[in-house]
Protein backbone atom coordinates (compact mmCIF):
# COMPACT_ATOMS: atom_id res chain seq x y z
CA UNK A 1 0.00 0.00 0.00
CA UNK A 2 1.40 3.43 -0.73
CA UNK A 3 0.45 5.45 3.23
CA UNK A 4 0.50 1.98 5.65
CA UNK A 5 1.75 -1.43 5.45
CA UNK A 6 -0.06 -4.42 8.06
CA UNK A 7 0.97 -6.80 9.73
CA UNK A 8 -1.55 -10.06 10.83
CA UNK A 9 -1.61 -11.76 14.05
CA UNK A 10 -4.34 -14.10 15.49
CA UNK A 11 -7.77 -15.71 14.03
CA UNK A 12 -11.32 -14.33 15.36
CA UNK A 13 -13.40 -10.95 14.95
CA UNK A 14 -11.13 -8.45 13.46
CA UNK A 15 -9.55 -5.52 15.54
CA UNK A 16 -7.35 -2.78 13.82
CA UNK A 17 -4.56 -1.04 15.69
CA UNK A 18 -3.35 2.50 14.17
CA UNK A 19 -0.77 4.09 16.19
CA UNK A 20 0.12 7.36 16.22
CA UNK A 21 2.80 10.18 14.96
CA UNK A 22 6.31 8.67 14.37
CA UNK A 23 5.09 5.57 16.13
CA UNK A 24 5.70 1.68 15.28
CA UNK A 25 3.30 -0.80 15.42
CA UNK A 26 5.14 -2.03 18.41
CA UNK A 27 3.40 0.27 20.69
CA UNK A 28 0.54 -2.24 20.85
CA UNK A 29 2.53 -4.78 21.82
CA UNK A 30 1.22 -4.68 25.43
CA UNK A 31 -2.09 -5.82 24.13
CA UNK A 32 -1.14 -7.68 20.68
CA UNK A 33 -0.72 -10.84 21.90
CA UNK A 34 -3.13 -11.49 24.15
CA UNK A 35 -5.72 -10.12 21.49
CA UNK A 36 -4.58 -12.51 19.13
CA UNK A 37 -5.69 -15.50 20.83
CA UNK A 38 -9.70 -14.54 19.79
CA UNK A 39 -9.39 -12.04 17.14
CA UNK A 40 -7.36 -11.39 14.42
CA UNK A 41 -5.53 -8.21 14.84
CA UNK A 42 -4.06 -5.84 12.09
CA UNK A 43 -1.28 -3.65 13.29
CA UNK A 44 -1.02 -0.86 11.11
CA UNK A 45 2.21 1.05 11.22
CA UNK A 46 2.64 4.29 8.56
CA UNK A 47 5.29 4.30 5.98
CA UNK A 48 8.04 6.55 6.89
CA UNK A 49 7.80 4.85 10.72
CA UNK A 50 10.20 2.62 12.53
CA UNK A 51 12.55 2.94 9.17
CA UNK A 52 9.86 1.77 6.54
CA UNK A 53 10.36 3.29 2.96
CA UNK A 54 8.30 6.46 2.96
CA UNK A 55 6.76 5.42 -0.23
CA UNK A 56 4.32 8.08 -0.98
CA UNK A 57 4.53 10.07 2.51
CA UNK A 58 6.79 12.62 1.39
CA UNK A 59 3.91 14.13 -0.49
CA UNK A 60 0.83 16.06 1.43
CA UNK A 61 -2.40 13.62 1.93
CA UNK A 62 -0.98 11.30 4.69
CA UNK A 63 -3.89 11.04 6.49
CA UNK A 64 -6.12 10.89 3.78
CA UNK A 65 -3.68 8.01 2.00
CA UNK A 66 -4.16 6.21 5.34
CA UNK A 67 -7.89 6.41 5.40
CA UNK A 68 -8.11 5.14 1.81
CA UNK A 69 -5.50 2.44 2.16
CA UNK A 70 -7.46 1.31 5.61
CA UNK A 71 -10.47 1.19 3.54
CA UNK A 72 -9.45 -0.76 0.49
CA UNK A 73 -7.80 -2.98 2.42
CA UNK A 74 -10.81 -3.66 4.92
CA UNK A 75 -12.80 -4.38 1.35
CA UNK A 76 -9.78 -6.58 -0.35
CA UNK A 77 -9.48 -9.18 2.80
CA UNK A 78 -13.12 -8.97 3.11
CA UNK A 79 -12.74 -8.20 6.83
CA UNK A 80 -16.09 -6.54 6.85
CA UNK A 81 -17.25 -4.45 10.10
CA UNK A 82 -13.74 -4.14 12.42
CA UNK A 83 -13.27 -2.84 15.79
CA UNK A 84 -10.93 -0.01 15.78
CA UNK A 85 -8.22 1.12 18.06
CA UNK A 86 -6.05 4.23 17.24
CA UNK A 87 -3.65 6.05 19.54
CA UNK A 88 -3.04 10.16 19.13
CA UNK A 89 -2.75 10.69 15.17
CA UNK A 90 -4.05 7.42 14.76
CA UNK A 91 -7.15 8.30 16.48
CA UNK A 92 -8.05 10.90 14.14
CA UNK A 93 -7.47 8.37 11.24
CA UNK A 94 -10.27 6.28 12.70
CA UNK A 95 -12.50 8.84 13.47
CA UNK A 96 -11.88 10.03 9.21
CA UNK A 97 -12.56 6.33 8.77
CA UNK A 98 -15.68 6.48 10.71
CA UNK A 99 -16.55 9.56 8.80
CA UNK A 100 -15.94 8.33 5.49
CA UNK A 101 -16.68 4.58 5.59
CA UNK A 102 -19.20 4.42 8.74
CA UNK A 103 -19.93 0.52 7.34
CA UNK A 104 -16.56 -0.56 7.83
CA UNK A 105 -16.42 0.13 11.22
CA UNK A 106 -18.34 -1.58 14.05
CA UNK A 107 -16.74 0.42 17.10
CA UNK A 108 -13.96 2.82 17.73
CA UNK A 109 -11.40 3.19 20.52
CA UNK A 110 -9.39 6.77 20.33
CA UNK A 111 -6.42 6.87 22.92
CA UNK A 112 -5.70 10.24 23.76
CA UNK A 113 -6.83 12.04 20.64
CA UNK A 114 -8.92 15.34 19.84
CA UNK A 115 -11.22 15.83 16.66
CA UNK A 116 -9.25 19.37 16.81
CA UNK A 117 -5.73 19.17 18.59
CA UNK A 118 -4.30 22.57 18.38
CA UNK A 119 -7.62 23.52 21.38
CA UNK A 120 -4.30 22.80 23.71
CA UNK A 121 -2.63 25.71 22.26
CA UNK A 122 -5.19 27.98 22.99
CA UNK A 123 -3.94 31.71 24.76
CA UNK A 124 -5.76 33.84 26.14
CA UNK A 125 -9.08 32.51 25.68
CA UNK A 126 -8.98 32.48 22.00
CA UNK A 127 -9.81 29.20 20.53
CA UNK A 128 -8.12 28.37 17.39
CA UNK A 129 -9.12 27.58 14.06
CA UNK A 130 -7.32 25.55 11.01
CA UNK A 131 -6.81 28.62 9.24
CA UNK A 132 -5.24 30.29 12.35
CA UNK A 133 -2.98 27.59 13.04
CA UNK A 134 -1.67 26.83 10.12
CA UNK A 135 1.16 29.52 10.06
CA UNK A 136 2.44 27.74 12.86
CA UNK A 137 2.13 24.43 11.93
CA UNK A 138 3.87 24.96 8.74
CA UNK A 139 6.90 26.25 11.05
CA UNK A 140 6.24 23.49 12.89
CA UNK A 141 6.80 21.35 9.80
CA UNK A 142 9.46 22.96 8.46
CA UNK A 143 11.88 22.62 11.89
CA UNK A 144 11.24 18.78 11.73
CA UNK A 145 11.51 18.54 8.54
CA UNK A 146 14.76 20.04 8.16
CA UNK A 147 16.26 17.27 10.38
CA UNK A 148 16.66 14.81 7.47
CA UNK A 149 20.27 14.13 6.41
CA UNK A 150 21.16 15.36 9.37
CA UNK A 151 23.01 13.16 12.84
CA UNK A 152 19.50 12.01 14.94
CA UNK A 153 19.88 15.13 17.92
CA UNK A 154 19.69 13.03 21.43
CA UNK A 155 18.56 16.23 23.32
CA UNK A 156 16.13 17.31 20.28
CA UNK A 157 14.43 13.88 20.50
CA UNK A 158 14.10 14.05 24.53
CA UNK A 159 12.55 17.40 23.88
CA UNK A 160 9.77 16.05 21.76
CA UNK A 161 8.85 13.00 23.83
CA UNK A 162 9.44 15.10 27.24
CA UNK A 163 5.87 15.38 27.97
CA UNK A 164 4.22 12.74 26.66
CA UNK A 165 4.48 10.40 29.43
CA UNK A 166 4.98 10.64 33.32
CA UNK A 167 7.59 7.46 33.18
CA UNK A 168 10.41 7.45 32.74
CA UNK A 169 11.18 4.08 30.91
CA UNK A 170 8.30 5.06 28.52
CA UNK A 171 9.72 8.20 27.67
CA UNK A 172 13.10 5.76 26.50
CA UNK A 173 11.00 3.56 24.36
CA UNK A 174 9.51 6.73 22.95
CA UNK A 175 12.63 8.25 22.29
CA UNK A 176 13.46 5.42 20.34
CA UNK A 177 10.73 5.32 18.61
CA UNK A 178 10.54 8.83 17.22
CA UNK A 179 14.42 8.93 16.91
CA UNK A 180 13.82 5.92 13.53
CA UNK A 181 11.26 7.57 11.91
CA UNK A 182 11.47 9.91 8.62
CA UNK A 183 11.48 13.32 9.80
CA UNK A 184 9.95 14.85 6.77
CA UNK A 185 7.32 12.23 6.92
CA UNK A 186 6.54 12.86 10.72
CA UNK A 187 6.72 16.86 9.47
CA UNK A 188 3.90 16.44 7.06
CA UNK A 189 1.91 13.89 9.23
CA UNK A 190 2.09 16.51 11.98
CA UNK A 191 1.21 19.63 10.06
CA UNK A 192 -1.77 17.23 9.03
CA UNK A 193 -2.89 16.42 11.96
CA UNK A 194 -2.48 20.28 13.19
CA UNK A 195 -4.55 21.57 10.23
CA UNK A 196 -7.82 19.13 10.35
CA UNK A 197 -10.81 20.10 12.39
CA UNK A 198 -13.32 17.50 12.53
CA UNK A 199 -15.08 19.00 15.19
CA UNK A 200 -17.70 19.88 12.51
CA UNK A 201 -18.15 16.30 11.62
CA UNK A 202 -18.88 15.07 14.97
CA UNK A 203 -22.63 14.94 14.83
CA UNK A 204 -22.96 13.13 11.63
CA UNK A 205 -20.55 10.58 12.76
CA UNK A 206 -23.07 7.32 14.35
CA UNK A 207 -20.25 4.58 14.80
CA UNK A 208 -20.20 4.45 18.89
CA UNK A 209 -16.79 4.73 19.98
CA UNK A 210 -15.22 5.42 23.30
CA UNK A 211 -12.46 8.04 24.21
CA UNK A 212 -9.39 7.03 26.42
CA UNK A 213 -8.88 9.70 28.60
CA UNK A 214 -5.51 9.93 30.59
CA UNK A 215 -5.14 12.12 33.73
CA UNK A 216 -2.73 12.58 36.48
CA UNK A 217 -2.63 14.04 40.07
CA UNK A 218 0.13 15.85 39.57
CA UNK A 219 -1.85 17.61 36.41
CA UNK A 220 -5.01 19.09 35.88
CA UNK A 221 -6.75 15.72 37.96
CA UNK A 222 -9.14 14.14 36.91
CA UNK A 223 -12.55 15.75 36.83
CA UNK A 224 -10.73 19.12 35.11
CA UNK A 225 -9.27 16.26 32.75
CA UNK A 226 -12.92 14.81 31.58
CA UNK A 227 -14.61 17.61 31.48
CA UNK A 228 -12.32 18.66 29.18
CA UNK A 229 -12.43 15.97 26.46
CA UNK A 230 -16.36 16.25 27.04
CA UNK A 231 -16.60 19.54 25.58
CA UNK A 232 -14.15 18.46 22.43
CA UNK A 233 -16.87 15.81 21.85
CA UNK A 234 -20.10 16.93 23.03
CA UNK A 235 -21.40 16.98 19.82
CA UNK A 236 -20.79 13.09 18.57
CA UNK A 237 -23.87 11.52 19.78
CA UNK A 238 -22.91 7.94 20.87
CA UNK A 239 -19.46 8.37 23.09
CA UNK A 240 -18.10 7.03 26.18
CA UNK A 241 -15.65 8.29 28.28
CA UNK A 242 -12.77 5.79 30.13
CA UNK A 243 -10.36 7.53 32.13
CA UNK A 244 -7.41 6.32 32.82
CA UNK A 245 -5.66 7.07 36.30
CA UNK A 246 -1.59 8.39 36.41
CA UNK A 247 -1.20 7.94 32.87
CA UNK A 248 0.65 10.37 30.18
CA UNK A 249 -0.27 10.59 26.59
CA UNK A 250 1.28 6.77 25.93
CA UNK A 251 -1.36 5.83 28.26
CA UNK A 252 -0.42 1.64 26.93
CA UNK A 253 3.54 2.63 28.45
CA UNK A 254 2.41 4.28 31.62
CA UNK A 255 -0.48 2.06 32.79
CA UNK A 256 -0.11 -1.06 30.52
CA UNK A 257 -2.79 -3.00 32.82
CA UNK A 258 -5.37 -0.48 32.87
CA UNK A 259 -5.29 -0.05 28.92
CA UNK A 260 -5.30 -3.61 28.70
CA UNK A 261 -8.47 -3.91 30.94
CA UNK A 262 -9.96 -0.34 28.93
CA UNK A 263 -9.64 -2.41 25.79
CA UNK A 264 -10.87 -5.98 27.08
CA UNK A 265 -14.55 -3.82 28.46
CA UNK A 266 -14.30 -1.92 24.75
CA UNK A 267 -13.90 -5.06 22.73
CA UNK A 268 -16.80 -6.87 24.72
CA UNK A 269 -19.03 -3.95 24.15
CA UNK A 270 -19.34 -2.96 27.94
CA UNK A 271 -16.69 0.16 27.83
CA UNK A 272 -18.71 3.20 29.49
CA UNK A 273 -18.91 6.06 32.07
Amino acid sequence: MEHISIVKQGRGSPVILIPGLASPREVWDGIAPELAKHHSVYLVQVNGFAGDDPGSNLKAGILDGIVSDLAAFIDRERIGRASVIGHSMGGLAGLMVARAHPNKIERLMIVDSLPFFPVLLARGGQEPTAASIEPVARMMRDQVAARHGRPVSVESVASDVAGLALKAESRVRMAAWAASADPRVTAQALYEDLTTDLRPSLASIETPFTVVVPWSSTGFGKERTLEFYSRQYASAPNKTYVDVAEAGHFVMLDQPDSFRSAVDSFLAGSASR
